[in-house]
């Protein structure tokens, strides 16, 4: 018979592995190797788009805005201008919520800009 080195430590190792791949389809959940290679798949994944979601989100509050700026008449960059020199300093993850949800704050922030492009 031939001897188990390491039994115990291997054991937990890939239990560790099989936990992360619960939900996996098929032999990605239940074979050891393949198992291990969607897990490292998906960690690179999830480390690649903590990244990527910054700049998603950036874009969407970029997109929002611009959407409500042409609404008032103006367009993106001046209205930023705009509140760069009526020295406003709201983010534009604000900027984007009130675009959304408080049209009237808005609009009273695009005349501020218009009035200091």
């Amino acid at each position: 018979m031939t001897r188990v080195k390491f039994s115990v430590a291997s054991k937990k190792r890939r239990k560790k592995v099989l936990k992360k791949a619960k939900g996996q389809f098929g032999g990605r959940s239940k074979l050891f190797r393949t198992a291990k290679e969607s897990v490292q798949k998906g960690m690179d994944y999830s480390y690649r788009d903590r990244k990527q979601k910054k700049r998603l989100f950036r874009n969407l509050w970029i997109a929002r805005i611009n959407a409500a700026c042409k609404g008032e008449g103006l367009s993106y960059s001046k209205f930023l201008k705009g509140l760069k020199k009526a020295k406003v300093g709201l983010n534009r993850k604000i900027l984007a919520d009130m675009a959304v949800n408080d049209r009237k704050a808005f609009g009273k922030l695009a005349e501020l800009a218009k009035e200091n492009i």
